[in-house]
């Protein structure tokens, strides 16, 4: 008797125990994009001085700007640790779709990079004295915005993740792909502080993070064939 297909949510179970269990054994690296985060806000923090209103304008675009750098910094390793070990080519023979385990791969790397720096966000705004009236805001736009910047990322690393050392490249492929959501994102904040009209942004961010969950694992499924063949 064949053994059994294994079903899609038994294969996801599996998958986020082993990166969980990577994790807790790497928890120096995977601290980096946070503390990273952290570092920008601090640096612009001390290069603006201690005006509330300067920092208070600023607010928003500095914490989008930290929150898209922490991930650009971490992008390179989301498929490159399976390419290594052999992962990815089990993962094409696998008696489940490729792209669905690149989906569960990209929201590991979102929960684990982009996730903290989001729970963290009021903290750090408090720290460049945003307003209080803007938060919910900004945790909407962050919200939104991350788990599309770590659905567009995961398309270029599958694209760059037979190249060595390619750390420079992906930074240059994902940048132009990741400036309309920060626009986006710190904009809806911006717009919300001075009055005017904030939900269209959160629309065009939601709509783009739908199509994106429906097309980024099955392109970057397609970039990681090419890329290993």
């Amino acid at each position: 008797m064949s053994a059994a297909t294994p079903s899609l949510a038994s294969t996801a179970r599996a998958l986020v125990l082993r990166d969980l269990r990577l994790v807790w054994r790497r928890r120096g690296d995977a601290l980096q994009p946070a503390l990273f985060a952290l570092l920008v806000v601090v640096l612009f923090a001390l290069a603006l001085g201690n005006e509330p209103n300067t920092l208070a304008a600023v607010a928003p675009a500095i914490l989008w700007l930290a929150v898209l750098l922490a991930g650009l910094l971490s992008l390179d390793s989301l498929f490159r640790g399976d390419a290594e070990d052999g992962s990815l080519e089990q993962w094409m023979l696998a008696p489940v779709p490729l792209a669905w385990l690149v989906a569960v791969r990209t929201f590991m790397h979102w929960a684990t990079t982009a996730l903290p720096l989001l729970l963290a966000a009021p903290l750090l705004g408090e720290m460049l004295r945003l307003p209080h009236a803007q938060l919910p805001v900004l945790m909407a736009s962050l919200a939104l915005g991350t788990p599309l910047l770590s659905l567009v990322g995961a398309v270029v690393a599958a694209l760059t993740v037979g190249m060595r050392r390619s750390g420079i490249l992906v930074a240059l492929l994902a940048l132009p792909l990741y400036v309309p959501v920060l626009v986006f994102g710190a904009g809806s904040v911006a717009a919300s502080a001075q009055g005017m009209e904030y939900a269209g942004a959160l629309l065009m961010m939601g709509a783009g993070l739908v199509l994106s969950a429906l097309l980024a694992p099955l392109a970057a499924a397609a970039a990681i064939r090419i890329a290993l063949n």
